[in-house]
Parts: C-alpha cells; sequence; structure tokens
C-alpha cells in the first residue's frame, strides 16, 4: 500500500505523453522519434513486456477508425507498439482543462469531444469524418468510453461506428489482453507483466448506411471481446476458453 502511490502516480505522466504525441505523428520529424523512444522506454521501468500480433494490419497507407479496449493509463504504453502514422487519438472534452495534461494534448493535435452536447459532438464528428479522408489520417477510440478493468469489455458506444460509416472507411480493431494478473487499482497491485496486443482484420464500412450501425458495432464487440478472452485465457461463462472460432457467451 505504501508503494502504491510511488507506482501509480508516475503512470500518469506517460499517459499525456501517449495522448499528446499523436499529433506529432501526424506531422512527423524529430519529436516523434525523440518523445515515442522517452514513452517506450517507461516500460521496462515498471517491468512490462508488450507481444504484438498482427501489427502489419495497421500500416496500411489509408484511413481507418482503429477501436480499441481500454483498462487503465496502461494503455499508453502499449498504444505507443503499434501506433501507425498520421494517427490522431479523440478524447473526453473535461480533459481539455486539466491544466499541463489538457495543453499537451490540445498542442498534440488531439480531437475534443463535449459528451454532454450531443449536437456539437456530432458537429464535430462529422467534420473529423471530412478530414480524416481529406488528410488520410487514422482515428484511435476507445469505444468503451471510459476506462474498464472488470475482466471483460463494456458495452460499445456507436460514435466511433457511426464516423467509419459516414466516412466509408474501415475498422480495424485492436485488442489488449488482461491487465488484472500484474495491475489493479482495487487491489493496489502493480507488478512487471506481459500483455498481448493483437490487431485484427479491418472490418468494411463500404455501402453501409446509419441503419447498419448497430449490427456493425455487434460485429465489431463479438469479435474483439472473443479475442479479448482468447488472448487473456480468462474462461467463459459456460466454462470454456475463448478462442479465434468461437462465438462469446452472451
Amino acid at each position: 500500500f505504501l508503494m502504491w502511490p510511488c507506482l501509480e502516480g508516475p503512470v500518469t505522466f506517460p499517459r499525456v505523453l501517449g495522448c499528446g504525441i499523436c499529433g506529432t505523428r501526424v506531422h512527423g520529424g524529430l519529436p516523434y522519434s525523440i518523445i515515442s523512444w522517452f514513452l517506450r522506454s517507461f516500460k521496462y521501468f515498471y517491468g512490462l513486456r508488450f507481444k504484438v500480433r498482427d501489427q502489419h494490419r495497421l500500416q496500411e497507407a489509408r484511413p481507418c477508425v482503429i477501436v480499441s479496449n481500454h483498462q487503465s493509463i496502461l494503455d499508453m504504453m502499449g498504444l505507443m507498439e503499434v501506433l501507425p502514422k498520421r494517427c490522431v487519438q479523440i478524447a473526453k472534452r473535461e480533459l481539455l482543462f486539466l491544466g499541463p495534461v489538457g495543453l499537451i494534448m490540445y498542442l498534440g493535435g488531439v480531437v475534443f469531444i463535449n459528451r454532454q452536447r450531443s449536437s456539437t459532438a456530432r458537429t464535430v464528428m462529422a467534420d473529423l469524418g471530412e478530414r480524416m479522408v481529406r488528410e488520410n489520417l487514422k482515428v484511435w477510440i476507445y469505444p468503451e468510453g471510459t476506462r474498464n478493468d472488470n475482466g471483460d469489455l463494456l458495452p460499445f458506444k456507436k460514435g466511433a461506428f457511426y464516423l467509419a460509416v459516414q466516412a466509408q472507411v474501415p475498422i480495424v480493431p485492436v485488442v489488449y489482453s488482461s491487465f488484472s494478473s500484474f495491475y489493479s487499482t482495487k487491489k493496489k497491485l502493480f507488478t512487471s507483466g506481459t500483455v498481448t496486443v493483437q490487431v485484427l482484420e479491418a472490418i468494411p464500412t463500404s455501402g453501409l448506411t446509419a441503419a447498419d450501425v448497430p449490427a456493425l458495432v455487434d460485429t465489431c464487440h463479438r469479435a474483439m471481446r472473443t479475442t479479448f478472452l482468447h488472448i487473456s485465457k480468462t474462461p467463459q461463462e459456460n466454462g470454456a476458453t475463448a478462442g479465434p472460432g468461437m462465438q462469446p457467451a452472451q
């Protein structure tokens, strides 16, 4: 318990840099290289190892919406392992007002969404859809909408999927395995550990309309949940371990 503040506090710093670095990733150059190297070095300090699978699926030079599960601020270090070129993040607007944190994110090109005003959020997302096609951008979104360390995936919010359909760009799911064996805020646990990062096949949206979004959300959630349980080696409700060809329990 005495060690926890010493460990939890410094973790916030990689999170801030991870959010802000996306803007430098869009523009490229030396600042990105330096910050990326610095941020990735934190994994050695924390004793973390990342095993990335099928990263090539993120490297195609085309716009897309990347969706991933969100367990903790350690996700930022995992993001640095796979972050593709020309990628921006979306964050809730409240983070903009967190002093230096908000400033770094703003300067880094993070797109802020006011979730309390749906009309404003829709306008921002519509503009982003046009921009990502025009500028060949990738957009990274956490569709659960909040951090979640309960050992499963929360239901997905639909914003990322409306964005992909509007822009007619594919969705690329990225799944982090569970952190629960080495990191838990509830248990005050933080030790060394290994994280598997699996990039799934792109889900096309060409020809889809807003009416197809609910089915699209369900398809993506099923694929990501099955993968999450499989790479985390988590038993499903029926006692079987999820695998690539299995349907997740309802």
